[in-house]
């Protein structure tokens, strides 16, 4: 199965769904051109589909092992890592002043999906660099910013997020690494983390870990937290890796999925670290990688959801099944009805979790470039939309893929339940998905529900254009913006915090659902009714938009049903 990069979704999104041109029109970007985007769209899309995609299998197959103390990745992926740094598209996004581009997120979210659509395994390693490059270009001093961005930006060094310990998973404020002050400024950091993505491989010169340590007598919780940057090779003065630091990979987890990306257990045992962000400010600085991370995740749940329906599809168009139903059918079973119903709202759901990613990294591009907080406001709220409803599409697509395959599904050899095996996780990692829902409930509800009001506003602004071209498609968005702008004033007045989480994931989605309504919408206008986007626009609508009614009535049940049952009662 070939993997074809989606570059025309991209071209035609840029321009008719999320207005790059807007983007295109701010001091910071003003010499961006459409052939400039189209350009590198295709490049990026060729080394995907011809280097990366063949790297997919390969890498379940004969995953990433412990050798003798030495991480051994999977057959291919270091050329196929080589491909992506040497392409510069690692640190495309990043400052100009340290070797980076400074080319626009929303360029890079768009490469992010075709590298992690073609082999998700290898993706994730520059995922996690450029997270760790965004928190570094916002934290670090200069010193530290000359030593380590220009070789994080160009791949030499990879870099890597160390949260996670074994009695410390969601609950960062019980981590127990600690950091004592050493000489010349440094620290030397000592404990154990789990579950490191890409912790320690051969396809890097050197490694680079953001890891979240305690000072002597900081306070307990999340607030006596600090960042260090600890890397595998002590760099020397002249910027390249000198003597081993004393941190290594202890073991690697035998995993359900991403085979190819080595999952290590780390061990700090004094090694040398650099503070970044200044003593007790290693949340702060840490949630500028877990948010870049978590539109990154959103993504990768995409880039999987997009593999997925497309060998799907071409299994379908070629397998011959039962007896052909209707006038010109060859009786592939791609031209029975729910398997096309499974095709065509697959696609559609795919298509909005695009929409949802791009229109978040658009925001960052736009408060970065305007400084205005309402693009930081819009961002906020988008983050946890993009991170948990991209990586649901990715799960739920990808099962819709196994069973379009029918039972071949279920074989192994097809490579259909890869996708699934290979994104169950993105809905755990960077922030379980019941927690970005709880972040959207609780933190970016403090405003009174403003951000999201003004994104349903935006809702309002494409009803009315929609409504010249197709008038029952405009009179179900505004209902559906109605609705949603009642779920969420109803949040918005419940003081007890339990009364808003029970019903935070059916919040979530529902936003989601509207939003995706809401770009397809966009995307509908932009062929005037007509064509294949507009033809896919009408499955949303009337497939998926309509799970919002439910979505919203469930959000506002509250808790009390909840905690009726006694908690002795669930294991009876």
């Amino acid at each position: 199965m070939s993997y074809n990069s989606p570059v025309e979704e991209y071209r035609y999104l840029f321009r008719h769904v999320v207005g790059l041109q807007r983007l295109c029109a701010t001091a910071a970007h003003a010499g961006l051109e459409e052939d400039d985007l189209d350009d590198i769209l295709k490049a990026a899309g060729r080394m995907a589909n011809e280097v990366l995609a063949p790297l997919q299998r390969k890498g379940d197959l004969q995953p990433a092992y412990l050798e003798n103390g030495v991480v051994r990745t999977a057959p291919g992926f270091t050329e196929g890592y080589r491909a992506i740094a040497e392409g510069g598209w690692i640190g495309m996004a990043a400052g100009e002043e340290y070797g980076g581009l400074g080319l626009p997120w929303s360029l890079q979210n768009a490469v992010n999906e075709m590298i992690n659509g073609a082999c998700i395994s290898l993706g994730l390693n520059p995922l996690l660099t450029q997270g760790q490059i965004d928190a570094l270009e916002q934290h670090a001093d200069g010193v530290t910013k000359e030593l380590f961005l220009p070789k994080l930006i160009s791949g030499q060094w990879a870099g890597t997020m160390n949260i996670t310990e074994p009695q410390a998973g969601s609950d960062v404020g019980a981590i127990r690494t600690v950091a004592e002050p050493g000489s010349d400024g440094k620290y030397q950091v000592t404990g154990q983390k789990i579950f490191i993505s890409w912790g320690d491989s051969d396809v890097s010169e050197n490694i680079c870990h953001l890891v979240l340590a305690r000072l002597p007598g900081a306070v307990a919780g999340t607030q006596g937290l600090s960042l260090f940057l600890v890397p595998k090779f002590i760099p020397k003065a002249d910027g390249k890796p000198g003597p081993r630091n004393s941190v290594r990979a202890v073991s690697l987890e035998h995993k359900l999925g991403l085979h190819g990306s080595p999952t290590a257990v780390m061990e700090f045992d004094q090694a040398l670290g650099w503070l970044i962000g200044g003593s007790g400010n290693g949340m702060k600085a840490m949630f500028t990688m877990m948010n870049n991370a978590r539109l990154g995740v959103g993504c990768q749940g995409v880039a999987v959801a997009e593999s997925a329906i497309q060998q799907a599809a071409e299994f379908a168009a070629a397998r011959t099944q039962g007896i052909p139903v209707s006038a010109g059918s060859t009786g592939v079973i791609s031209d029975h009805a729910d398997v096309r119903r499974m095709l065509l709202a697959a696609k559609a759901q795919v298509q909005a979790a695009r929409y949802i990613c791009a229109d978040c990294a658009f925001s960052i591009d736009m408060a970065r470039a305007t400084g205005e907080d309402k693009w930081n406001a819009r961002a906020g709220v988008l983050t946890p939309v993009a991170k948990a409803f991209g990586t649901d599409t990715g799960v739920e697509v990808s099962l819709q893929g196994i069973k379009i395959h029918g039972g071949m599904g279920y074989i192994e050899e097809t490579g259909a339940c890869q996708f699934l095996r290979d994104v169950l996780v993105t809905t755990i990692y960077e922030g379980t998905n019941g927690i970005q829902a709880i972040d959207l409930a609780g933190r970016k509800l403090a405003d009174s529900g403003a951000a999201i009001l003004d994104l349903l506003d935006e809702v309002l602004a494409t009803w009315a254009e929609l409504c010249q071209i197709d008038p029952d498609l405009a009179e179900q968005l505004e209902e559906a913006q109605i609705r949603l702008r009642e779920t969420t004033r109803w949040m918005v007045q419940q003081e007890e915090l339990n009364e808003r989480f029970a019903g935070a994931v059916p919040l979530l989605r529902a936003l989601a659902l509207v939003l995706g309504a809401h770009y397809h919408a966009r995307a509908f206008c932009g062929e005037s009714g007509e064509g294949a986007r507009a033809a896919m626009a009408r499955i949303y609508f009337y497939r998926l938009l309509p799970g919002h009614l439910g979505l919203c009535d469930e959000a506002k049940r509250g808790a009390t049903d909840l905690f009726a049952p006694s908690a002795e009662s669930l294991f009876e």
